[in-house]
């Protein structure tokens, strides 16, 4: 694998205040995934990394970002409406940094329900398509659909990259959400992953390829739609 060395960046997404940002650019990239952190870790974290480098691989660039909260080192997330703001402001900078290349914008978990509705209210400029690492459709031991009530607001193609395990999406409820969306959502189902795509030693597999599942999942699905 040829690991793209990352380009620090800073990005202002409201008055007086500005968040770091990842961007990993491979030579002839084909798109760029704008990609945002889930709530308990920022975007160093070394699965927003393997993420980012893997896609590097397969020929997609990447920008990374932080969300206020998490660049003040607070523990509690923004307000959406905040939270939108920084979503839309990386989507901004992925535009002008790779003018050239179609956006592809989501995350993991918080950071992908944060894209989804920032792009349900208001397009999202330039984005192509959502994807999202583990879309948290309800809290641990509380199953609803309540947070995906906007996505049928979403009039883009959507990529779902889930577990099977995933205490965050009873597949019972997400299978149904996503057949509603029709066409335009797309679920790849990881087999045995939990919410952060962790097996157990008893499936056979190891987390690296249950990884490598999803980027070329995620890969394809880019090369689909752009």
């Amino acid at each position: 694998m040829t690991i793209v060395d990352a380009q620090s960046l800073r990005i202002e997404v409201g008055p007086g205040e500005a968040v770091s940002a990842l961007l990993v650019a491979p030579p002839q990239a084909r798109a760029c995934y704008v990609f945002a952190h889930g709530a308990g870790a920022g975007m160093t974290h070394a699965s927003m990394e393997a993420v980012a480098d893997g896609l590097g691989a397969r020929g997609i660039a990447s920008l990374r970002y932080q969300f206020p909260y998490m660049e003040r080192g607070s523990k509690r997330p923004d307000a959406p409406a905040v939270a939108h703001a920084a979503v839309r402001a990386a989507v901004a900078e992925a535009g002008r940094r790779c003018d050239a290349l179609p956006l592809i914008a989501g995350g993991r978990s918080f950071g992908g329900r944060m894209t989804s509705q920032a792009q349900a209210l208001s397009p999202l400029p330039g984005v192509r398509g959502l994807a999202f690492f583990g879309f948290p459709l309800h809290p641990a031991g509380k199953p609803s659909r309540d947070r995906a009530t906007h996505l049928a607001d979403v009039k883009i193609p959507m990529l779902f990259l889930q577990g099977t395990r995933d205490a965050l999406a009873e597949l019972s409820l997400l299978e149904p959400v996503v057949k509603s969306l029709g066409s335009r959502a797309t679920l790849c189902l990881l087999k045995g992953a939990d919410h952060s795509f962790h097996v157990l030693k008893s499936s056979g597999r190891n987390d690296q390829e249950v990884l490598d599942e999803a980027l070329d999942a995620f890969a394809a699905w880019v090369k689909a739609i752009v």
